[in-house]
């Protein structure tokens, strides 16, 4: 009976030992990385995963005076570096200045400061480029940008609208007529008036009492004569 006691006891023992054992195993044995990240890199954080690059202020077609602050997002996984800057609208030459450069991300936050009075009036356009461990990079553009330091700011000129009647309720549409000038009426023949006619009549007549008068003094003369000549 002691025996059968005695061997219970020491089966007890060695399950417990056992037990003991496989769990400390468990504890040391090193929890395997995911198939898609390779051995001895480190865990990024979460932000990294999903990449977000973006410029919130300034926004296109805005216009831009003196020191401009640039803020935006720039966190992107494998981030390497981080630079700002500009070049004239529509250059084709793909030359870019540069503003300034980071090391580090920036989650939601000032990107760096442009001085515009230190260059000329014109449009520009604002990059923001960041370098990733792989040698590619992104690329966030806002164009449109108007410096006006030293020229006045364009406004929109409004179209100018034609004024038009407005029709009272109840009342007839008005409309336009041509009221005709009277003609004008010839005055009548001023009584007094002497016409070429009438001098050439006035002419006749004259000549005529003239031609009377002659030949009537010519009968005296000759009356008398015949009556000398009687006597």
């Amino acid at each position: 009976m002691q025996r059968i006691y005695l061997s219970l006891f020491i089966l007890i023992v060695l399950t417990f030992t056992f037990a003991a054992h496989a769990a400390r195993a468990q504890q040391e044995t090193p929890t395997p990385l995911p198939s898609d990240t390779p051995a001895g890199s480190p865990t990024l954080p979460r932000q990294l995963e999903t990449p977000e690059l973006s410029i919130h202020s300034p926004l296109p077609g805005q216009v831009l005076q003196g020191s401009v602050t640039i803020s935006g997002k720039s966190v992107v996984m494998g981030f390497v570096s981080a630079e700002v800057s500009f070049t004239y609208a529509g250059d084709q030459t793909g030359t870019w200045f540069l503003i300034g450069d980071a090391s580090d991300p920036v989650l939601d936050g000032t990107l760096g400061q442009w001085n515009t009075s230190s260059i000329t009036d014109g449009d520009y356009d604002l990059r923001l480029r960041v370098l990733r461990e792989d040698g590619s990079h992104l690329d966030a553009v806002i164009s449109g940008l108007r410096v006006r330091n030293y020229t006045p700011i364009e406004t929109d000129t409004p179209t100018p609208v034609t004024p038009t009647a407005t029709q009272v309720p109840g009342e007839l549409p008005a409309t336009s007529t041509v009221t005709p000038l009277p003609s004008a009426t010839p005055l009548p023949t001023n009584p007094a008036e002497i016409t070429s006619q009438d001098i050439a009549w006035g002419l006749g007549k004259g000549a005529l009492a003239v031609i009377g008068f002659f030949a009537l003094m010519g009968v005296y003369k000759l009356v008398n004569e015949i009556g000398n000549k009687e006597e």
